[in-house]
């Protein structure tokens, strides 16, 4: 049987890219290489009794047409929005706490003139990401004669902008995220918290040019209808992908798991379909990777189909977020400093990291050391909201954090040692916690490369950095999804828009393949 296109890779990506085009009558296979379908996006037990989202933790930036096109609350994904935004402990025992339609009131207690500021920089930040939203929808500009008219179709959104906005667009996109937020603030806590969004896989220093750009991109989704907030998929985030796989089925598309794709068949310049690692040859007509552009192009396609140059372009493709995940099995709440008891603001995105010159350490210690001793952390708690998770009385903590070198030679080494520097971090804030943990899994750069096939750790299949966006994502050239070969595709995050549970890649892929673009 020769397929109408096989997706390679089952994360959220792939399914919606696997959907659109089942949608459109089109036979489609995917092929996932573990045990289960969802990439990143996978709820996994790590102790027994207690599961969490492995990777990917939080859900905000799921395109709300990807979501009601597939009717993923109809195939059983319920979400629950966060009371507050962040919460945000300081060294010195004090707190911020945004969100809840207290933001303003917070921030007064820190800064009347950052209060004051606070609905400018919301409004102009919003004012850029309602434009960059448009494009994100959009299929990139090509060579062709299509890509021209989608060049000007797209750069005209652009020209629409204000004045004021092409200003703070030139901004967020060259000047570094301390530049942008002193520009506006002049508290700690409230830029730390608005900082802590630009560091987020971005392994840098808010001092770093262009790290402004990543403000955009986390303000970018909604939940629930709310523009900009965050929110926890009840049953974790394998519920997102569990929910995709199942409308995919109804939609006639066909998932094979335990099927690692091995080679990219072509012949005379064309896709024939792939090879999997045991040998088995399966046909297709077009094919789309859901994998890094670099496992694509570099590791599954035969060197000699590329281009020397393109295939030495894609080899500097820049790569490593320098992101360290855990989960932990707690006996009992944490208890911080600044807010002891329990209440909403546990059941927020908990930010260890007070202010930017915190991060910037951070860094420096990274690149110094290979990782840091203080590093950036945030906590969630989603057995506060979701009891499916924990056994009774117990819970479980998502730690993600920054900053850990991705070329780190022999993570494995090093592994615990990182780990104890997150607890320690967290102990700081929160006395106690060591001492509740009863279960942990740590995943350094290395082990996310390896068990979810991020090349160098790095949780956006590349840098969101200017040289890497839109008609350049992954490499100018390739930014319509259309690889330099006849019948390839690309529909992860790798490819425009980039990364975070979005369904974009994958939506505009299919729209690509489709002609619809």
């Amino acid at each position: 049987m020769r397929w109408d296109a096989i997706i390679i890779g089952g994360g959220h990506n792939g399914l919606v890219c696997a959907w659109y085009l089942a949608r459109a009558g089109k036979r489609v296979l995917v092929l996932e290489r573990r045990g289960i379908v969802g990439g990143a996006a996978v709820t996994e037990e790590f102790a027994p009794g207690f599961r969490n989202s492995t990777a990917s933790y939080t859900l905000g930036l799921l395109d709300p047409a990807v979501s009601a096109d597939m009717d993923l609350r109809g195939h059983g994904l319920r979400v629950v929005s966060r009371p507050f935004s962040n919460f945000l402990p300081t060294e010195d025992g004090r707190h911020l706490l945004m969100g809840g339609g207290q933001s303003a009131a917070a921030v007064a207690r820190w800064s009347e003139k950052d209060a004051a500021a606070l609905p400018d920089y919301e409004r102009r930040l919003g004012d850029v990401a309602r434009v960059l939203r448009l494009l994100a929808d959009r299929v990139p500009p090509s060579g062709d004669a299509g890509g021209i008219v989608r060049a000007v179709e797209q750069g005209w959104r652009l020209l629409g902008l204000s004045p004021q906005a092409k200003r703070d667009a030139i901004d967020l996109f060259t000047r570094s995220a301390r530049e942008v937020l002193n520009g506006f603030f002049e508290s700690d806590p409230l830029k730390a918290v608005f900082g802590f969004d630009a560091i987020v896989g971005h392994y840098a220093s808010p001092d770093t040019p262009g790290s402004a750009y990543v403000l955009l991109h986390h303000v970018f989704g909604e939940v629930n209808g709310e523009p900009g907030a965050w929110g926890h998929a009840i049953g974790g985030m394998g519920a997102v992908t569990q929910a995709m796989a199942r409308a995919c089925e109804r939609a006639g598309v066909t998932i094979r798991t335990d099927a690692p794709v091995a080679r990219v068949l072509a012949d005379s310049g064309r896709i024939e379909g792939v090879e999997l690692a045991d040998g088995e040859r399966i046909g297709a007509k077009v094919v789309a990777a859901n994998c890094h552009p670099k496992t694509l192009l570099l590791d599954l396609l035969d060197p000699g189909l590329l281009d020397p140059g393109l295939r030495a372009r894609i080899g500097q493709h820049a790569n490593g977020s320098g992101t360290f995940r855990m989960n932990v099995a707690l006996s009992s709440l944490p208890r911080f400093t600044a807010l002891p008891e329990p209440g909403d603001h546990l059941k927020s995105g908990i930010i260890l990291a007070p202010s930017l010159d915190y991060m910037d350490r951070a860094f420096g210690d990274a690149r110094a050391h290979g990782w840091s001793r203080r590093p950036i952390v945030e906590m969630l708690i989603p057995s506060l909201v979701d009891e499916s998770l924990a056994p009774p009385s117990a819970h479980v903590a998502s730690l993600f954090a920054q900053h850990f070198d991705p070329n780190l030679a022999d993570w494995e080494q090093h592994r615990t040692a990182a780990a104890d520097a997150v607890i320690d971090t967290v102990e700081a804030f929160a006395p106690g916690f060591r001492a509740s943990i009863v279960g942990q899994l740590a995943l350094s750069p290395a082990d996310l490369a390896s068990r979810f096939g991020l090349v160098g750790g790095d949780i956006f299949h590349g840098r969101m950095s200017l040289d890497q966006l839109w008609a350049a994502r992954p490499v100018f050239g390739l930014g319509a999804h259309r690889m330099p070969v006849k019948g390839l595709w690309l529909c992860g995050s790798g490819a425009h828009p980039g990364g975070g549970v979005s369904g974009r890649p994958g939506r505009n892929c299919a729209r690509a393949m489709l002609g619809r673009v």
